[in-house]
């Protein structure tokens, strides 16, 4: 596996990538990687010829420095999944070369990034969107793999490819989960032995709220659901949502074939968890 920090030697290596005709498939993280980031990594294998991945804890998308300071950084061990899984780049920047001065642009994603998790971590997509955009000019990818759990996020990166015209296929691949149910996650590393047992308490709200949802109206079906989760006190909810899955606006009624999603935020002590259901 080549292994490249410099943003001058990964743009030379995949130009060169595709005159020689080569697919590239790309697959972005911020390491401390799990089974759901080397699903995406097999599914980038399968449909390309050479695999992408990149490792960099982007410091433009945290609203929290301590979220930040405390983001788990694993690149050695990170850096052997990779070579055992047969990826062929490991691309890892530094902060001080992709941000060689504090980007000015600004990204507007209207509706899309004002509820949920943009209502509740403020400029967190113009971040995302700066340090995606970066990575798409670099890497020059054919195809681009995302997990399902950052729901919104794949939502924000469809509008910006769509807007800006790049030239390459977005893909979405399912939530992976530990056996008791809960996402697989780099922040579940942080959570204490008695928070880890009660995690999993997110899975099953949203399980609960889906199956309320057949039979009560969204209104009383969330007020099931957030009932649950109060009986745990090592949870905080800062957010838990019916919207329509392509658009993200909240729902106040689930009717015929529409697409509705069923998200999920909340806190285990300091730790913040996302989590969703496609219904």
């Amino acid at each position: 596996m080549l292994h490249l920090s410099s943003l001058s030697d990964i743009r030379q290596h995949t130009e060169l990538l595709r005159q020689q005709g080569q697919r590239i498939g790309f697959v972005p993280t911020m390491g401390a990687l799990h089974e759901g980031h080397l699903s995406l990594l097999r599914a980038a294998k399968n449909q390309n010829d050479i695999t992408v991945c990149s490792v960099f804890v982007n410091p433009a998308q945290f609203n929290n420095p301590d979220d930040y300071r405390l983001y788990p950084r694993l690149l050695e061990k990170d850096a052997q999944m990779l070579a055992q899984e047969g990826c062929d780049i490991l691309f890892s920047p530094l902060a001080e070369e992709m941000y060689k001065q504090k980007a000015r642009l600004s990204f507007d994603f209207g509706e899309l990034e004002q509820v949920m998790e943009g209502a509740h971590r403020p400029g967190h997509f113009n971040g995302v969107a700066t340090v995606v955009s970066k990575l798409f000019h670099l890497v020059k990818p054919h195809q681009a793999f995302f997990g399902q759990k950052d729901l919104q996020q794949f939502a924000i990166i469809q509008q910006l490819v769509l807007d800006l015209s790049f030239d390459l296929e977005l893909i979405c691949y399912p939530i992976i989960r530990e056996e008791d149910g809960l996402a697989m996650s780099s922040r579940n590393r942080r959570l204490a032995p008695e928070q880890r047992e009660v995690a999993p308490r997110l899975y099953q709200a949203l399980e609960l709220l889906r199956e309320k949802l057949q039979t009560m109206p969204v209104a009383q079906a969330k007020k099931e659901a957030e009932a649950f989760l109060h009986r745990f006190p090592q949870i905080r909810v800062e957010y838990l949502e019916v919207v329509h899955a392509q658009t993200l606006q909240p729902l106040e009624e689930v009717s015929g074939n529409m697409p509705v999603a069923i998200c999920l935020a909340a806190f285990l002590g300091d730790v913040r968890l996302i989590d969703n259901l496609l219904l």
